[in-house]
């Protein structure tokens, strides 16, 4: 499954961030994603009813993208991801028994780390990708320092803080994917105004690899 959803993640690198979608707007936010040409998408699981959305979303698009949770504290909530339909487990700690579980299941694990010890740490017990997060918080120059003393091989994926103003100063810091929060979605937002800002921001990593 890791060969599948790196190929899937490499046609477009970010990740839209669905912290408190509902349900009922799954099909049509999700739509308006892949319309806009977003591929990777995150459903927290502080979320209502979060694994009907991921099954919505799963069914609607099937492995034309990648499917993750967000906000993952606890291994036992892995087993439910995976049950929804979800490949890739997020969180915003970095928890070994979180990453070990994540793995015993052939899924994709993405911890978030703050410091240099948490990343070493992540990718001893397993971790595919390093969230940095906060990353508005870290900023580009630590994304530099840290990649520099890092494994060559490493993924890692600055989250939180991401627009299309600050975009290129992360993508020149040689990073694998970016996060993308509340600048594209928030509930509440219709799914025109998600897409316009996903437009923009794909539009804008375009413009930043050119």
């Amino acid at each position: 499954m890791s060969s599948e959803v790196f190929s899937v993640i490499g046609k477009m690198p970010l990740v839209a961030i669905l912290r408190g979608l509902e349900p009922g707007d799954a099909a049509k936010i999700s739509d308006a994603l892949v319309e806009a040409g977003f591929v990777f998408m995150e459903v927290t699981l502080n979320s209502p009813s979060w694994q009907k959305s991921l099954e919505i979303m799963k069914d609607r698009h099937g492995d034309d993208i990648v499917l993750g949770a967000g906000t993952v504290l606890h291994a036992d909530e892995v087993d439910q991801v995976q049950a929804a339909g979800g490949q890739v487990i997020i969180s915003p700690n970095m928890d070994p028994s979180v990453i070990q579980r994540t793995k015993e299941l052939g899924l994709v694990s993405v911890p978030g780390c703050y410091s240099p010890t948490e990343c070493f740490n992540a990718l001893k017990y397993g971790a595919d990708i390093l969230k940095i997060f906060p990353a508005e918080t870290l900023g580009p120059s630590f994304l530099k320092a840290i990649k520099a003393v890092l494994p060559v091989q490493s993924r890692v994926c600055p989250t939180g803080g991401i627009t299309t103003e600050n975009m290129q100063d992360f993508v020149d810091a040689d990073v694998y994917a970016m996060g993308m929060g509340s600048f594209l979605f928030k509930p509440g937002k219709t799914p025109q105004e998600v897409q316009k800002a996903a437009r923009a921001l794909v539009d804008c990593y375009k413009n930043c690899i050119s």
